[in-house]
């Protein structure tokens, strides 16, 4: 019995061990079951998917930008990426490591990419390696060839593959390039309108994806799916490209002229509708390589530094490349924002127009205890009126309207002119204004600050801001929303969105704003502002010379800016433009009459005429008018003479011949009434020279005198003729130049004087 038991108990045990072995076994075989299916499954399943199928992007064309008219700016252009597929290659080849290696090689020669690298890439066992982004036509056909070679010689085909992309061309280099921005390698947009719409521009890519069998071929047509690419749409802005072309010649001239340090702008808006016509922040970049800077004495300025540092200065000057000048920098106003001032006081019935209550004896000393504060002309304005204040730009006049109006009426038409929150312009980066912040005063507004705040200094805002304040003076008094894009249109010409004009506000009544219109008007007819006015056309400006850093009393302590803003056709407005320049160089000049006053008359000069806008001539501008030259050749001596005397002009015959074989200025030219035509009677005649004196910094009266003496014509443009405050400025035939006696030179006139 006792042998019968131990063997009942082997037995036993021998079932538990089978079981246990049995439980084990198929225990973990259920677990990992359980482990692959449950814990694992999905994303096995979605290694099983990219093991079976080949996913592959299919680029969408990014939208094109257009100006108002329909001009092209900005446009996606056909590229190609270059793709290898490695895993084409017959691994079971003696010499396939060799064709490797050639292909390699082949690439790294075409791409002038680096060969180790490429190298590598080639050992891998896969299907789609993205070796470079967006190649041009050139080397796409280089490419095409290379493999046309390989498969000629080797036998090699498809691994080399260029999938159609696009790159981003505009069509202006330097243009217009804070408006547009540019988009970066991977296609998106990274400043301006590229930036701000690139969802709307962007469009969908599509997909093709293809099925693989074991062995990594792709398998037949039938297995693939293709999901097509949706286009993005298009911008249409309301940038005019012919009046942006204008503002950046003039503003990239003034920069030149007068040294500025720190950039410039000029913006132009629809005074009705908000709409910006052009924007030309000067020295920008380049949308076709903006990580090129332009400015080349900075760029000697960083190569100069240590390696160690070179990399931040770049970076950190390009960004200040980038930033769009107009909308995202603040600056003190300075005189430009007395047109508020003024606009405040008249809407408050604190004055009448005709009233002298204005005193000026060439200081202020604002309240009892305050320090005096200088006008600018040290001698005074004695008595004046609300209209001769602003036509004198006479601070002393103006901090007495800021204590009329005090810190509450202040602040509010601050705020109803919108200085105290941003435009809403559909551009990136704006900027808000930074205000007074004097602890324990209403609105953070000390007294001084409301003193020196009167006439636009020591607070900070956008030369948007101060533009669309501008134009809601000419706009009967309507604040509007500024905006630089006017339709979303689909690639197949429908509008997916257009942008309706905005009106946020009644800033002030119709009748305040259009007394402060006839007063600019004035200023730049006769005032501080002659130098923006354009014989003809109803220009209303003002003037503004600000600066950057002043001490507790508003005394200048550092640099200025200089700028001019100003609105035209003064009888029924249609634009309004500010110019504004940072740090002109104080050696040349930098007062905003001189500085950006011209800027402004050489813009208007010629956007004025472009818009269709008609020319009014006063009778003193007509008296002043230019005249046409008739056709002399051939006739007799006495016919010509008697003819150009018809004309209202005076003839000088030189030569010894009795008819007329040439004359000077030639036929259809313009020149001053009463000026002199010469008649060339022989050829020996003709040789005849004189030269050109220099007529820079002369008066009118020493212009007209050296043109008399040295037989020339002089053409007079510029400011509106006061011998007492005018100089010669610029002549369009250097000084020194021999041409033909009674030739027309055209001088420009500036006014002279220290008008802030």
């Amino acid at each position: 019995m006792a042998k019968k038991g131990a063997i009942a108990t082997l037995w036993n045990r021998s079932n538990i061990t089978m079981l246990i072995i049995i439980i084990l076994g198929f225990g973990s075989v259920f677990f990992r079951l359980f482990q692959l299916q449950i814990l694992e499954g999905d994303s096995l399943k979605e290694e099983a998917v990219d093991q079976q199928l080949f996913d592959k992007v299919v680029a969408a064309k990014r939208g094109s930008i257009y100006d108002v008219n329909g001009n092209i700016l900005a446009q996606s252009v056909s590229a190609w990426d270059v793709v290898i597929a490695p895993a084409k290659f017959d691994d079971k080849k003696e010499n396939d490591e060799e064709l490797r290696k050639i292909v390699a090689r082949g690439l790294a020669d075409i791409l002038n990419e680096d060969y180790d690298y490429l190298s590598k890439k080639m050992k891998q066992n896969v299907y789609y390696i993205l070796i470079r982004s967006k190649v041009d036509a050139g080397i796409k056909d280089k490419i095409l060839e290379f493999n046309s070679e390989i498969y000629d010689k080797y036998g090699i085909g498809e691994v080399i593959e260029l999938h159609e992309n696009y790159s981003r061309y505009y069509t202006h280099d330097n243009f217009a390039g804070a408006v547009l921005g540019f988009v970066g390698n991977d296609g998106n947009g990274l400043e301006g309108v590229e930036y701000q719409y690139d969802e709307e521009l962007n469009g969908n890519s599509g997909r093709v994806v293809i099925a693989k069998d074991a062995t990594n071929n792709p398998l037949p047509y039938q297995y693939e799916k293709k999901i097509d690419a949706v286009d993005g749409n298009n911008l249409i802005l309301t940038i005019d490209e012919n009046i942006q072309s204008i503002m950046e010649k003039y503003v990239r001239q003034t920069l030149k002229e007068f040294n500025v340090k720190n950039r410039g702008c000029a913006v132009m808006m629809n005074v009705k509708t908000g709409a910006i016509l052009g924007m030309a922040c000067e020295e920008s970049f380049n949308p076709n390589n903006p990580r090129k800077l332009q400015d080349a004495k900075k760029e000697a300025e960083i190569n100069a530094l240590p390696e160690d540092k070179q990399n931040e200065a770049y970076v950190n000057a390009l960004q200040a490349q980038w930033r769009n000048k107009a909308v995202s920098d603040t600056y003190v106003p300075g005189s430009v924002f007395k047109m508020v001032t003024a606009s405040a006081v008249l809407s408050e019935d604190l004055v009448k127009e005709d009233e002298r209550v204005f005193s000026c004896d060439g200081s202020y000393s604002p309240y009892e205890g305050a320090g005096y504060i200088s006008c600018w002309n040290y001698s005074g304005h004695g008595a004046q009126t609300i209209e001769e204040a602003l036509c004198n730009s006479c601070n002393p006049a103006f901090m007495q309207m800021g204590f009329m109006l005090k810190r509450e009426k202040f602040y509010e038409y601050y705020v109803a002119f919108g200085f105290s929150e941003k435009t809403g312009i559909d551009l990136p980066g704006e900027s808000n204004s930074i205000f007074f912040s004097t602890p324990g005063e209403p609105h953070g507004i000390g007294l001084m600050d409301l003193a020196v705040g009167s006439f636009g200094q020591n607070f900070k805002i956008t030369p948007i801001q101060m533009l669309t304040a501008c134009a809601s003076i000419a706009n009967k008094g309507k604040l509007m929303t500024p905006y630089v894009v006017s339709q979303v249109v689909d690639n197949k010409g429908n509008v997916v969105k257009a942008t309706e004009p905005v009106v946020k506000r009644q800033a002030i009544s119709e009748t305040v704003a259009r007394q402060i219109c006839n007063m600019l008007e004035r200023n730049a007819k006769s005032g501080g502002a002659t130098n923006g006015y354009v014989a003809g056309y109803r220009i209303g400006g003002k003037t503004g010379t600000s600066e950057k850093k002043v001490d507790e009393f508003g005394n200048a302590t550092g640099d200025y800016i200089a700028s001019f803003c100003g609105i035209a056709p003064c009888d029924d407005p249609e634009i309004a433009l500010l110019c504004y320049f940072d740090t002109p160089d104080p050696e040349i000049n930098y007062y905003g009459s001189a500085v950006a006053g011209p800027c402004f008359r050489n813009i208007m000069s010629e956007v004025l005429p472009y818009l269709g806008v008609e020319k009014v001539y006063t009778e003193e501008e007509l008296s002043q008018l230019d005249t046409s030259v008739g056709v002399y050749d051939n006739m007799s001596v006495d016919e010509a003479k008697a003819s150009i005397e018809k004309d209202g002009l005076k003839a000088r015959v030189i030569g010894n011949g009795k008819n007329v074989i040439a004359q000077n200025p030639t036929a259809y030219s313009n020149i001053p009434k009463e000026g002199t035509v010469v008649l060339y009677t022989d050829e020996e005649s003709r040789k005849t020279k004189v030269k050109v004196p220099d007529f820079t910094n002369c008066s009118l009266s020493d212009v007209n005198y050296l043109a008399s003496i040295n037989d020339l014509n002089v053409c007079i443009m510029g400011s509106s003729i006061d011998e007492s405050m005018t100089y010669a400025k610029t002549q369009d035939i250097a000084a020194g130049t021999e041409v033909e006696p009674f030739t027309v030179v055209t001088v420009v006139f500036n006014q002279d004087n220290h008008i802030m």
